[in-house]
């Protein structure tokens, strides 16, 4: 089986899972949230790239955007379309490898929500594809907001689910990656992607794109998550507050799971 059918067959087997998910990291989804907020009103015009079961998608539409879907996996969209049903919400759905857009019209979208996509594509030229699909959809001055997965993410993972891991040899050779320093294609939910935080800047400098953030979605809440999440609603929205104004230091950026590129397509640029 390649790589994108072992991604696929994951997505198709984990919808409820993956639309828990972001319930169980509530700082990434909050945070993430914010910033889109800045940018995405009513009435826009969004399309959410490997949204899976549509969490993000969903809530642009509550607030009275055009959003479509477009995911790998069939049963997420099948998922997200019985979903805002039951919302009585508007949601456009679409099964695509967002390597290849040409079943999308080109230039109808304000913002482009690619926040899934660069956690499984292993080469270089992909990713490189990938972008240059979603500019092709942008509007001129249009958002394009990009998540990765950094290098990082799994060694704070295991140090919070089992700390043992660190005794088995095979979760020691994913660990020397830190040690290593290098970016790298392995394991980890599924067929992954890890980047480390500072090469996120250079990939970007090679598209027509004008930067405008760069952050790490859990700030420094990640590794006392879980006991966050038991305090009341108020203190941990305190928390994401103060977190908020801290996220885009670049020092935050080694405590990432998830970083996030943003970014306005250069008017009159060509993809």
């Amino acid at each position: 089986m390649d790589s994108l059918e072992i991604v696929r067959k994951f997505y198709d087997e984990t919808v409820n899972y993956e639309w828990e998910r972001l319930d169980r990291h509530k700082v990434e989804f909050e945070l993430s949230k914010r910033y889109i907020n800045r940018y995405i009103k009513p009435n826009d015009v969004v399309l959410d790239l490997g949204g899976g079961p549509g969490k993000y998608s969903l809530y642009l539409s509550q607030q009275g955007c055009d959003v479509t879907l477009a995911d790998l996996s069939q049963k997420n969209i099948d998922f997200a379309l019985n979903k805002a049903k039951e919302l009585s919400l508007p949601l456009n759905g679409v099964c695509v490898d967002g390597r290849d857009l040409s079943s999308i019209d080109d230039g109808q979208f304000d913002h482009i929500l690619c926040m899934g996509p660069m956690y499984h594509l292993k080469n270089e030229n992909d990713r490189v594809k990938l972008i240059k699909e979603c500019l092709k959809k942008l509007k001129p001055d249009g958002t394009i907001f990009v998540a990765f997965v950094s290098s990082y993410s799994f060694v704070w993972d295991y140090l919070i689910r089992n700390p043992q891991f660190i005794l088995d040899d095979e979760r020691k050779l994913q660990l020397n990656m830190m040690v290593e320093d290098v970016n790298f294609f392995g394991q980890g939910f599924t067929d992954n992607f890890f980047i480390r935080p500072k090469d996120v800047l250079p990939f970007f400098e090679q598209f027509n794109l004008n930067k405008m953030h760069l952050l790490n979605c859990e700030s420094f809440l990640y590794l006392r998550e879980a006991e966050l999440l038991r305090q009341s609603p108020e203190v941990v929205s305190a928390w994401i507050d103060f977190a908020e104004q801290v996220c885009e230091r670049e020092d935050m950026l080694s405590f990432a799971e998830h970083i996030m590129y943003i970014a306005k397509k250069i008017e009159g640029s060509i993809p």
